[in-house]
C-alpha cells in the first residue's frame, strides 16, 4: 500500500470528509460540505486546499518543510509523501484546512479558488554553488 493510499484510508473515516473524483479530473478527492479539501494525484503527490489566509499564517513553516511545495498565489499546497512523517504532516494540515473552510467558500467564488496545483509549474530555488 502506498503512502497516499494509507493517508486516504485514514482520512476517509473522518466525519467531515467524503470521497469522490477530484474536480481537476486527476485522481481522487476528499471534500467537506463547502469545498474540495484534498486531491490525491499519484502514489506520492497530494494537493491540499489550505486557503490563502492559512498559507500566510503558516507560510514560514510550510516553506521549511521538504515535503511541501508552494505555488505563488495558489490557495493549494502540494505535498510529496516520502515517509510516514509526511503523512502525519498531511493529517495535521487537513485539520487546518477543514478549520479554514468552516465558513464556506470564499466570497470571490468557486471559479477563482477551485483549481488545484496539479497542472501548475513549481520552480524550486537551486542551491548556491559552493
Amino acid at each position: 500500500m502506498t503512502l497516499a493510499q494509507r493517508a486516504m484510508e485514514r482520512l476517509e473515516v473522518w466525519p467531515d470528509l467524503s470521497a469522490g473524483p477530484a474536480g481537476c479530473g486527476a485522481g481522487r478527492a476528499l471534500r467537506s460540505a463547502h469545498s474540495e479539501i484534498v486531491h490525491f494525484h499519484s502514489d506520492r503527490d497530494v494537493d491540499l486546499h489550505l486557503t490563502l489566509p492559512a498559507i500566510q499564517r503558516f507560510g514560514r513553516n510550510l516553506w521549511e518543510s521538504t515535503a511541501v511545495r508552494l505555488v505563488p498565489g495558489s490557495r493549494w499546497v502540494t505535498l510529496h509523501l516520502g515517509c510516514e512523517a509526511d503523512v502525519d504532516l498531511l493529517m495535521s494540515l487537513v485539520s487546518v484546512a477543514l478549520k479554514a473552510h468552516q465558513g464556506g467558500p470564499p466570497a470571490d467564488g468557486p471559479a477563482h479558488w477551485a483549481a488545484c496545483n496539479f497542472r501548475r509549474v513549481t520552480v524550486l530555488p537551486r542551491a548556491e554553488a559552493g
